[in-house]
């Protein structure tokens, strides 16, 4: 068939015509929809414009978090407290170049140096075994490409050494022995997808020296692949340890504890992100998850707001009691602080009875969540530098500080802001969005909805496609190193030779006019004005 310069012509002409003609007909047709329907005023009114209007309000997240927010303004994370968790998890090694982002002049916390710190021979470590592992190493850097490749690595872990080892419950059969200071906080599975559960577990195994908690989901075969020890939480929903009519069964309680990987357990009182029971969208809930925690497949799961089991501390303390009984293991509860007034109640209670938790992990009230309520995320619950020294002071004050261990957790995500909650009172420290971090999260905030674009906060096996375990597996680790590091760093700066030994003279607050007293000065010049040895009574 011959092709004549008029065929051609005519279909370009049609092409032209089509082009011109269609985007007329869909305006058109958008225009007599929109200016008809009854639910959208603007569209109503700006069937067009108002299109705009909402394509913007759809990306607008994005371009701010991107091309408009400083490295330090965006929340729940700016970009610089990603880069702070991401680089070092990704390269093993981070330095800052130039100098702090910091606001020097607001009020904060910061580290009392010493004026001759510790060489790094005389530290109290553990690095006698290395760790293996892999990072990245940057070939090529440019405005618009990277290349980079993966590398086998040897660091050393940052262990503390078997002195300075926190006991947790040193009286029960089976004590749990902690030789880092820093682990996973409690993200279930259901909340978190097999593969960033798996990616989680497999490198905390690899770094060595830490833990990862269950969350309130229950313990299921990923918390174990990568035999580190696990903390397994109990919630209301009592989910892992429910028989058929959904009451607590003390047998399946058994049955965790004779798990060798399952080391302690927690009875979650609380969270800092929802003064609640927990929360799962249906479509999370798969016919595995389902399984796992009892419950009927992909309908929403609504834990109840406290336990039905006790509803006071005498109780509580009953119930706590014969957990460590029959688990032969440490057994602790997770609450968030509201005033001093409730830790003080349960200091004394402990102090009387001479029973009580092994830990208490204090979640602050900035604390991160899948899924909650806009009202109890923003005000019900005090930050964790409230929260933490209070109950550090409660059971100081009623002599039962060293009965109990405390886990602070609360967007302590750098070294620094774990070394400042150490120095006030804690023992050990919770972390649980910057290790979604290290797996691929990067502050979409659709953790509700199954739809995380990266693969983490979604059980959805096509989205979960995109996290590679065997990849990311090594960032957890690597993270995780790097904070251990870090710690050692400030502590040699500090003057003294292990982490384990932040106390409140290490801490320093500086107010708005420049005044910087220790916490341990504040503390003593509290006692004084109040004159009952009491900071909140």
């Amino acid at each position: 068939m011959k092709v004549t310069i008029e065929t051609i012509m005519l279909i370009i002409l049609s092409i032209i015509l089509l082009a011109i003609i269609m985007p007329v007909i869909v305006f058109a047709y958008l225009w007599f929809v929109d200016h008809n329907q009854q639910q959208h005023a603007i569209l109503r009114n700006f069937p067009v414009l108002g299109k705009v209007r909402y394509l913007f309000e759809i990306v607008g997240p994005e371009f701010r978090q991107y091309l408009f927010d400083t490295d330090t303004e965006s929340k729940p994370y700016s970009r610089v407290d990603y880069l702070n968790v991401v680089l070092p998890s990704k390269y093993l090694n981070y330095v800052i170049p130039f100098g702090s982002k910091r606001d020097f002049d607001k009020e904060g916390y910061y580290i009392r140096n010493a004026m001759f710190p510790k060489q790094k021979t005389e530290l109290a470590v553990d690095n006698s075994q290395l760790v293996k592992t892999r990072k990245y190493v940057i070939d090529k850097e440019s405005i618009v490409t990277r290349k980079e490749h993966l590398v086998d690595a040897e660091t050393e872990p940052w262990l503390l050494k078997e002195d300075d080892a926190i006991i947790i419950g040193p009286n029960r059969k089976h004590p749990f022995v902690v030789h880092g200071q820093i682990g996973m906080s409690g993200m279930s599975y259901g909340a978190l997808g097999e593969n960033a559960i798996s990616a989680l577990s497999e490198g905390l195994g690899i770094a060595t020296g830490t833990w990862m908690n269950t969350g309130e989901g229950g313990v299921s075969l990923y918390h174990l692949k990568g035999n580190t020890d696990v903390i397994m939480q109990i919630g209301p929903g009592l989910f892992g340890v429910r028989d058929t009519a959904g009451n607590f069964s003390w047998e399946k309680l058994k049955e965790k504890s004779e798990m060798e990987q399952i080391k302690a357990f927690e009875l979650k009182l609380g969270q800092g992100a929802k003064i609640r029971g927990g929360h799962i969208e249906g479509v999370k809930v798969s016919e595995h998850i389902a399984e796992i925690r009892g419950v009927e497949p992909y309908k929403t799961v609504d834990s109840p707001n406290r336990f039905n089991e006790f509803n006071d501390l005498a109780s509580m303390f009953t119930f706590i009691a014969k957990m460590q009984q029959v688990a032969e293991k440490p057994v602790g509860i997770k609450i968030v602080v509201g005033s001093y007034d409730s830790v003080a109640e349960l200091a004394q209670y402990m102090k009387e009875t001479g029973k009580g938790p092994d830990f208490i992990t204090v979640d602050g009230g900035e604390g991160g969540t899948g899924a909650t309520y806009q009202e109890l995320a923003d005000s019900v619950g005090l930050p964790i530098k409230s929260a933490l020294f209070m109950l550090d002071e409660a059971l100081r004050q009623y002599g039962v500080r060293d009965r109990v261990k405390i886990i602070a957790s609360g967007k302590l995500f750098t070294p620094d802001r774990v070394a400042v909650a150490l120095g006030m009172g804690a023992d050990l420290v919770n972390i649980a969005r910057g290790f979604m971090f290290t797996v691929g999260c990067i502050n979409a905030q659709h953790c509700h909805t199954n739809k995380c674009p990266v693969g983490v906060a979604t059980t959805d096996p096509e989205l979960q496609r995109a996290l590679v375990v065997d990849e990311k597996k090594y960032r957890v680790a690597n993270y995780v190193i790097a904070m251990r590091k870090g710690l050692y760093n400030i502590a040699a700066a500090a003057g003294i030779d292990s982490p384990a030994k932040f106390s409140k003279q290490h801490i320093v607050f500086k107010d708005l006019f420049g005044r910087a007293l220790t916490l341990k000065e504040i503390r003593q010049k509290r006692m004084v004005e109040e004159n009952d040895h009491s900071l909140y009574a």
